[in-house]
């Protein structure tokens, strides 16, 4: 069983109501829940929109493999509303969006197969490599996990929160 952290975020329709649902769903499919941190509301990151965010992270425990999370939170996904990812680092607004932040302590890069979508792959990097440099992933993961250590950076959650209020 591996901790899995996950980010959750929503800037259309009812919010609380959707990262709720999306909680209630991930905990059916994919483990149990181990902390589930406040929700914060955010400006929007990388684009603009008139549209807050409600963001929050989620830690579960599963046995699921890391590419089977990825295929579970995109369904999730789907089901709650959202029509297409962000591709490219080009954002807009969005019902749900469930980020992969942290495997346990897994590092990869990895590109599997859509299930049902010939030829299509989607790409999965852990830890999510921007999760540092965004203060909307940081607080609530300091919240919930403020002494795990990044297994790439080598610094605690804390410690990168505080480094992002430094800057």
């Amino acid at each position: 069983m591996t901790d899995l952290y996950l980010g959750l975020g929503s800037n259309l329709g009812d919010r609380e109501r959707l990262l709720h649902r999306a909680v209630e769903i991930l905990v059916e499919r994919i483990g149990r829940l181990k902390s589930l941190s406040a929700f914060y509301e955010t400006e929007p990151w990388g684009f603009c929109s008139e549209h807050p965010f409600l963001n929050a992270v989620a830690v579960l425990r599963t046995g699921k493999t890391p590419e089977e999370v990825l295929h579970i939170t995109q369904a999730v996904e789907r089901e709650l509303g959202r029509c297409s990812k962000s591709t490219g680092r080009v954002y807009a607004d969005r019902p749900i969006d469930i980020d992969l932040l942290l495997y346990g302590d897994v590092v990869m890069e990895a590109d599997f197969d859509v299930p049902g979508e010939e030829g299509r792959k989607v790409h999965l990097s852990l830890p999510h490599p921007l999760m540092h440099e965004r203060s909307f992933v940081m607080e609530p993961l300091a919240e919930v996990a403020p002494k795990v250590v990044h297994p790439v950076l080598k610094r605690t959650f804390r410690e990168l929160l505080a480094a992002l209020a430094d800057r």
